[in-house]
Parts: structure tokens; sequence; C-alpha cells
């Protein structure tokens, strides 16, 4: 019995190293197809990468392109023309003289006095101004004037030379087919003024005190013009 027991024991052992015999050729094979499998995973892997960077790359290049094309010209602008002339002369000041303005075969040299009267011209020329002249006129430097004297525009009076200077100014248009403006001015000094016989006695004592003390009545005219603002 004993006998029997130890050869058993002997025939599993036998059993034993033949199955590791048999099967360690096996294993060898099944972990060298599996690391087979591996590297040539892995080298599909590498593969499919470089590959996504090179369409990557194909792909980011072709969003960043474009089209480029370069037309170049000559930039040319013409400066518009001022032109500016105040009674034919580019000038701005002007010194009138009511007495050359008056027309009266009575008095000598054309002088003033109680009775007479005259005009006189302010011509504004934008001609040749390729844009839109605003002028503004102004009395500067006036010498005592005779109290009774008075001027007449556009049917409105006015005792005084600088309450003109709102009503004459004004503008000239670039699109105007005559550019030039003639404000004419009328001045009279009237003869015995007054509506009752005191107030005409006063003022001919007025007038009589005047002609003493005003040799000249002068003023200046300063024209000023500037350019249209543009609007769009």
């Amino acid at each position: 019995m004993r006998l029997h027991f130890q050869i058993s024991i002997i025939s599993f052992k036998k059993f034993l190293n033949r199955n590791e015999i048999e099967n360690y050729p096996n294993k060898t094979i099944k972990k060298e197809r599996r690391n087979c499998l591996l590297s040539k995973k892995k080298k599909v892997l590498i593969a499919v990468a470089i590959l996504s960077c090179i369409v990557l790359a194909f792909i980011g290049g072709q969003s960043f392109s474009k089209y480029v094309s370069e037309v170049r010209g000559d930039g040319m602008a013409e400066v518009a023309t001022w032109s500016f002339k105040v009674n034919g002369q580019k000038e701005e000041v002007q010194t009138i003289q009511l007495a050359s303005t008056c027309n009266n075969e009575t008095l000598v040299n054309n002088k003033i006095a109680p009775g007479t009267n005259g005009s006189f011209n302010i011509m504004v020329d934008g001609t040749g101004s390729d844009v839109g002249i605003d002028y503004n006129i102004k009395f500067e430097n006036e010498s005592a004037k005779p109290s009774n004297l008075k001027f007449i525009y556009n049917n409105q009076t006015y005792h005084s030379i600088s309450e003109l200077e709102e009503d004459l100014s004004g503008t000239i248009l670039a699109n105007e087919q005559n550019k030039t403006k003639t404000l004419t001015i009328n001045w009279q000094w009237d003869y015995e003024t007054g509506n009752t016989e005191s107030e005409i006695a006063k003022n001919d004592q007025i007038d009589t005190q005047n002609a003493q003390d005003i040799a000249n009545y002068t003023f200046n005219v300063i024209v000023s013009g500037t350019q249209v603002v543009p609007q769009t």
C-alpha cells in the first residue's frame, strides 16, 4: 500500500513536469505574440499621431492663407481757391468820407450840411472763389457825426453807423452764379427837423453847432471774409 502511494506521487510529479514542459513553448509564443501586437499598436499609434500632425498643420495653414493683391495709385486733391475783394480791391480797411458821396451843387466842394444827402456802396466780390464766403462788416474810428444825420438801408432808418453792422453781414454761397454783393447805404441830413416849432428851433441850434465843431465826418469800413463751414 505504501509503495503504491509513492508510485502515485512520483507519477503525479512527472505529470506536472511534463505539462510545464509542454506548456512552456505555448506561453512563450503567446507572450511574443502579445509583445508583437503591442509593438504593432505602438507603431500604428505613432504613425497616426504623425499623420494627424501633418493634417492639422495643413488645415491650420489653409485657415490662415488668403489671396493677396496690391493695387497702387496716385492721390491728388485740388485745393479750392480763395478770392475775396471789397470795392474791387484786395484790402480790408477803407475810409469813406461822406462829403465825397454828396452831389449837391449848392455847396462848395460837395460838403455836407442840413438838407444834403448821398449814398455809398460796399461791394463784396467772391468771384474766383471755390468756397462759400461769410462776410462781416464793421465800422471803426468814427469821427464826430452830425447829430441829425441818419442812415437808410433796405428802407430801414439807423441813427448810428454801428447799428448797421449786423444787417450788412451776409453770405455768398459757393454755387451762386453772381458772387458779387453790392450793399447800398443811403444817408441824409434833414433840413429843419422836428414836429413843432420848438423842436425845429432846437435841432437848428444843434445843426449850427455841429457845423462849427465838425470839419469832416469819416469812418473806417472793415470787411472780413471767412470760408463757410463745409457741411456733409
